[in-house]
């Protein structure tokens, strides 16, 4: 990254006061108009929508091929552009009915989106014509979504400066990590004073014209003088869908009666859903890149349409039909934050004794989101809520089984109990027994049974695991009719495969994914698992294969790319390896295990200065690491400091009595310093982790020096078993009872 170019931020103040500074600042030419992140505008990705829907359409006329590639964080951060970009990659998910979409993605989800996002941007910009750096000024942060806040963070790390220049925009306060600590580290910063100047009042500025029509805007700017100024003042608040910062306006908003209140958030609501059937009609005509008119509106339903509906003359009829159709959205997207705080609001709306449901549905929205965002206590509270709120049979046998899952795998650690998750699922199983619906009855019967096989697992009983899946599959398919609920038919399927696993059945799993795949072939989860599977049963150019099929079908994935490494290093591909794990460091630059790889990889090619530095960046995320300790004893040996290696080697072994590399290593070390006896009981150490001939061979050899040629013979032999033609077992097994030979450095 050049030196000359950092990245900038200027937090505090108000907006307008934001505006004069940025505009005294030497910034390279704006890529865009000022881009307003706050979530009252578009929800999740309000942001991260707006950047995208700008470079899209350039990017779909010139290289096509990059928008493809990126087509599943495009329609989710912009899903006005779902039209124009092609599906080449649509998961089961994606092709069954709303209601059946049970699978809950995780809260990394979003992550993942963020890379695939950072990764667009920087190769359009990196193919665009031009003189780079470009300057992108992103305002209101302190208002945005998380999932924007965590975009910008993984830009400020990854886009260099040097090609796009970020100015980050928000009021002074904490943004909350991961943003905070990007800034801090990628940013400088420039702060406005929390209070402004004498003489400076914070209705000085004007309303900027980003945050409301022009003719709006230009009226409200003048200074008020009567009833009229009022009233385009607070015209001027709701035009802004409630996101600008400037008191007059909100002073003017707040001193109308609620009836005009009302009127002004339905013919805002109004022009939006306008906006949005414009939006729809152009993506039914699978519009091309070069016809999507305007920045499009559909995003707009999960953030200012909801706004204004619950604000306007019917918040329990439109306001809650908003809250659910953004809620939904959200849950399945996996935009959880978003998820639970519209769905409280449609809670506070809908109340328990509405009758149609949606409280509940409300409820358990919220609930879920809050699971996966780690939030199990808040989760549990609200289905102890409706436990309390409803006699209904639906609401008590799943929210049974929720909190069974809560106590199975999302409360903390130290709260889990699966005795207490096997009784709630016991409840859910009895109720659901009883529903009257045949094909109710088996389905949530089948996928509670299949709860209870994940509780056993747990539990440590995995054959009990197997006969639950197997009957919750056979209740599939006696009960239900072919071909109904793919979902979850998949879920049932890799259950058992990963059933199968825990009983060490690894080719009966290998089947059961096989199945998956052929059931959701563009799943890439799926192949990630497989290939775990096939890389632990040796077959390492198959499982490469799948680790690079799930690269290619899903989002950034540093698990993949790390897999990945570990396999191209065992086929002996070292420049690929260590390409994979750069990849892993620039998506997770937390990963201590792939400092620790690399770093190995490095030092076994000899660039001392590169395994250093990953030894040192791993260990300042993870002191005392002793497999990262155990490196920079073989870096330190291989300078010839043999103090500092087996200080090295010694504090390693404190840490990990059973690293075999530490105690090979430090055999080396005790053998070239002419003490053989010392090197044969290290190596006899790490022989103890299993039979490797590299170790019995240098043992071999470090019995011969130590003259008990009969173990080095006895070695050699099971070397030789090991690895047949190695030549130097062969050669060493030749010479036995000539000179000493030279133990070999292990990997």
């Amino acid at each position: 990254m050049a030196h000359e170019h950092r990245h900038r931020a200027v937090l505090g103040g108000l907006r307008g006061d934001r505006e004069r500074r940025i505009a005294g600042l030497s910034l390279p030419p704006a890529l865009m108009p000022v881009v307003d992140a706050h979530a009252r505008l578009r929800g999740p990705y309000t942001a991260g929508g707006t950047v995208v829907r700008r470079l899209a359409p350039a990017a779909l006329r010139s290289w096509p091929g990059l928008a493809y590639d990126h087509e599943i964080e495009i329609r989710a951060v912009a899903p006005e552009l779902s039209g124009a970009v092609p599906v080449r990659r649509e998961t089961l998910f994606n092709r069954v009915p709303a209601a059946e979409r049970t699978r809950i993605h995780s809260r990394f989800r979003t992550l993942r989106i963020a890379h695939g996002l950072t990764e667009f941007i920087r190769d359009h910009l990196v193919r665009a014509a031009g003189n780079p750096p470009w300057s992108l000024v992103i305002e209101n942060l302190q208002h945005a979504d998380p999932t924007d806040r965590e975009l910008v963070a993984v830009m400020l790390r990854r886009l260099d400066p040097a090609l796009l220049t970020l100015m980050i925009c928000a009021a002074a306060g904490p943004l909350g990590e991961p943003l905070d600590g990007a800034l801090a580290a990628h940013a400088t910063a420039d702060p406005l004073p929390s209070d402004p100047p004498a003489g400076l009042t914070r209705t000085d500025p004007p309303v900027p014209a980003s945050a409301a029509p022009a003719s709006v805007s230009a009226a409200a700017s003048a200074t008020a003088t009567g009833p009229a100024d009022t009233a385009r003042y607070a015209a001027a608040y709701v035009a802004a869908d409630g996101s600008c910062d400037d008191p007059r306006l909100l002073a003017a908003y707040q001193q109308l009666d609620r009836g005009e209140r009302e009127r002004l958030h339905d013919a805002r609501a109004d022009q939006l859903s306008a906006d949005q059937l414009s939006a729809d009609q152009r993506s039914a005509g699978k519009l091309s890149a070069g016809k999507l008119g305007r920045d499009g509106d559909w995003s707009l339903r999960l953030g200012a349409v909801p706004y204004h509906r619950e604000r306007g003359g019917d918040p329990a009829g439109a306001g809650v039909a908003a809250l659910q159709a953004a809620s939904e959205h959200c849950l399945t997207r996996a935009f959880h934050h978003a998820c639970v705080d519209l769905a409280r609001r449609g809670r506070a709306l809908a109340g328990p004794d509405r009758g149609d449901g949606l409280w509940w549905t409300f409820t358990r929205r919220a609930a879920t989101s809050l699971a996966a965002l780690g939030r199990a206590a808040e989760a549990e509270a609200l289905y102890d809520e409706a436990r309390a709120s409803s006699a209904d049979p639906v609401v008590h046998h799943t929210a049974a089984y929720d909190t069974a899952m809560l106590y199975a795998r999302h409360h903390a650690p130290t709260l889990r109990d699966y005795v207490r998750a096997k009784a709630w699922l016991n409840e859910a199983v009895a109720i659901s027994a009883l529903l009257p619906d045949p094909h109710d009855r088996a389905f949530h019967t089948a996928f509670y049974l299949n709860g209870q096989a994940l509780i056993e697992i747990r539990l440590g009983d995995p054959a009990a695991a197997l006969r639950l899946v197997d009957d919750s599959l056979a209740l599939f398919d006696r009960e239900l009719p072919p071909g109904s609920h793919p979902l979850d038919r998949c879920s049932l399927v890799a259950n058992r495969a990963r059933v199968l696993a825990a009983l060490g059945r690894p080719e009966e799993a290998l089947r059961a994914c096989d199945t998956l795949i052929g059931l959701d072939p563009d799943y890439a989860e799926y192949y990630f698992d497989r290939g775990n599977l096939l890389r632990g049963s040796g077959r390492d150019d198959e499982a490469l294969a799948d680790y690079d099929s799930a690269i290619r079908l899903g989002l950034p994935f540093p698990e993949a790319h790390y897999n990945r490494a570990g396999v191209l290093a065992a086929l002996g591909h070292d420049d690929d390896a260590l390409a994979a794990l750069c990849k892993v460091l620039e998506l997770d630059p937390g990963s201590v295990d792939a400092y620790v790889n690399r770093a190995g990889l490095l030092a076994a090619r000899g660039d001392t200065a590169g395994a250093r530095a990953d030894v040192g960046a791993g260990l300042a995320l993870d002191p005392g690491n002793p497999h990262l300790t155990c490196v920079l004893g073989q870096l330190e040996m291989a300078a010839g400091h043999a103090a500092a290696a087996r200080a090295a080697f010694d504090a390693a072994l404190a840490r990990d009595p059973c690293l075999a590399a530490a105690w090979a290593s430090r055999a080396t070390l005790a053998y070239e310093s002419g003490d053989p006896a010392a090197a044969v009981a290290d190596l006899t150490r790490a022989l103890e982790a299993g039979q490797d001939p590299l170790l019995l061979f240098n043992r071999a050899t470090a019995y011969r020096a130590a003259g008990r040629l009969a173990e080095a013979r006895a070695d050699l032999a099971r070397a030789r078993l090991l690895a047949p033609r190695d030549p130097d077992i062969l050669r060493l097994l030749a010479e036995l009872g000539t000179s000493p030979g030279s133990p070999r450095q292990p990997g």
